[in-house]
């Protein structure tokens, strides 16, 4: 349950002003219809999230693990240090895949959002790191639903409301202590 819950929280709180939650607002403030909406992000979220858990799964098949204890360390370190930088989003990706429908646009727009952001990636070092991928997916998908959900309801009046220096400052500290963490082997500790 560690997996799930680390995951869910990390994930919850590093998506506060990513450009997916950017892309929640600008969805719904263009469409106006919240359940094709938060449908396609939750299928695109368990898509992407699906293939980081995999591949961080498969990652602990091709890396001894030493290797793999120095590359998750310092993966975390640099989530910390990229959960620090703002995402800002392109309109015209939401113009381009409109004709899709509203699900359609939700669902491809938010899967490759989701590419090489540092919500996969986390999602595929978690993965590795606490080798329970089907845990992290689900923690990881239902973060990111923590974050964009009340993005589609609630708007931008509510982004506006929290303190997203704080909220990105709590979210690199908890990746930075458990790179810190997977360097020392702290689970051999207990």
């Amino acid at each position: 349950m560690e997996s799930f819950f680390v995951s869910t929280g990390v994930v919850a709180l590093a998506e506060m002003g990513d450009k997916t939650q950017l892309l929640a607002f600008i969805l719904a403030a263009r469409f106006r219809k919240r359940t094709p909406i938060v449908a396609g992000i939750l299928i695109a979220t368990l898509l992407n999230h699906g293939l980081a858990g995999a591949l961080g799964t498969w990652i602990t098949t091709v890396i001894g693990p030493e290797t793999l204890r120095w590359v998750l360390g310092l993966s975390f370190i640099a989530m910390a240090v990229w959960t620090m930088i703002p995402d800002e989003i392109n309109e015209d990706e939401v113009m381009t895949a409109q004709r899709l429908g509203v699900f359609g646009t939700t669902l491809v727009t938010f899967f490759l959002a989701e590419m090489g952001d540092k919500t996969q990636v986390a999602t595929i070092a978690m993965a590795a790191h606490f080798q329970a991928p089907l845990m992290v997916i689900a923690g990881t998908t239902l973060g990111m639903l923590i974050a964009d959900v009340p993005a589609v309801f609630v708007g931008k009046k509510f982004a506006d409301k929290i303190p997203l220096k704080l909220v990105h400052s709590i979210a690199a500290a908890i990746f930075a202590l458990m790179g810190i963490l997977t360097l020392l082997r702290a689970d051999s500790w207990f």
